[in-house]
């Protein structure tokens, strides 16, 4: 219900990500994950995808191990492919561009969206099937490109402070230079690296500014409680991120300080 509410409430932009989240949970349950890269590591693990702009969350899927509700068209893919499609399906052949990190991005999930006409780019594991043997064993001096072309699919290895492999049904291997703001030094980089770096971050983003105002409890140890806490406090976000663009003022914390007088 609260999904169906924040899809009729707000279109999201062009640029949409989708990335994993993890309401912290360290109690007893058969379907609890470990991220070491996630701030609380262990937990209830989400697929989100946001607006890569606002941060405004879009769709969520609680990941329940072999439970997990996908939708029945991708039955037949695996769950890396079938979260994406899951969370993408109303926004499919609307000309949305999709920014995903190397758990998702696939030469199989390129092929599927661009014939919903919808654009993907994003990082690539060199394990994945259907890539080039010479993307992954050759190696690639630094500022140096070595690219593949099928169709729209670009495949793109790049060396930085190591080799990045990205995908992308939108770039070719054009570079720009980007202005680095700690060094404030410039760098050529692949269109696709500065574009990817600029759109990814939108479930970061929504994710971060949740945490400043935590509503779940630390001690909670009904993880169903903490479950619905987590997307109260999302439905809240995203009023914050409406309330924005509507042109208001205040921060985020006057913003929730001004709902609980209301409520």
């Amino acid at each position: 219900m609260l999904m169906q509410r924040l899809q009729s409430t707000y279109i999201p932009k062009q640029d949409i990500s989708i990335d994993e989240l993890l309401i912290g949970y360290k109690g007893r349950l058969g379907w609890k994950q470990y991220i070491p890269t996630k701030r609380s590591r262990f937990g209830v693990k989400l697929f989100q995808l946001c607006e890569s702009e606002s941060g405004y969350i879009w769709n969520s899927i609680i990941y329940t191990g072999k439970g997990t509700t996908f939708h029945e068209d991708y039955e037949d893919y695996g769950v890396s492919t079938k979260s994406v499609m899951t969370l993408i399906h109303e926004l499919k052949n609307k000309g949305y561009t999709l920014t995903t990190d190397n758990y998702y991005t696939s030469p199989e999930l390129a092929e599927i969206l661009i014939k919903c006409k919808t654009d993907i780019y994003g990082t690539l594991r060199a394990n994945k099937k259907g890539l080039p043997p010479l993307i992954k064993s050759s190696k690639v001096k630094k500022g140096e490109v070595l690219a593949f072309q099928k169709g729209k699919i670009c495949l793109l290895k790049w060396t930085d402070k190591k080799p990045i492999i990205m995908l992308s049904t939108l770039h070719s291997t054009s570079m720009v230079t980007v202005e680095s703001k700690k060094s404030k030094s410039s760098k050529l980089k692949p269109a696709v690296v500065a574009d990817y770096n600029n759109t990814m971050g939108g479930v970061d983003k929504a994710d971060q500014c949740l945490s400043y105002y935590p509503v779940a409890r630390n001690q909670q140890r009904k993880y169903y409680k903490k479950i619905f806490r987590y997307f109260l406090s999302q439905a809240v976000w995203n009023a914050f991120v409406i309330f924005k663009k509507n042109g208001g003022k205040m921060r985020q914390v006057e913003f929730r300080m001004k709902l609980f007088e209301r409520l």
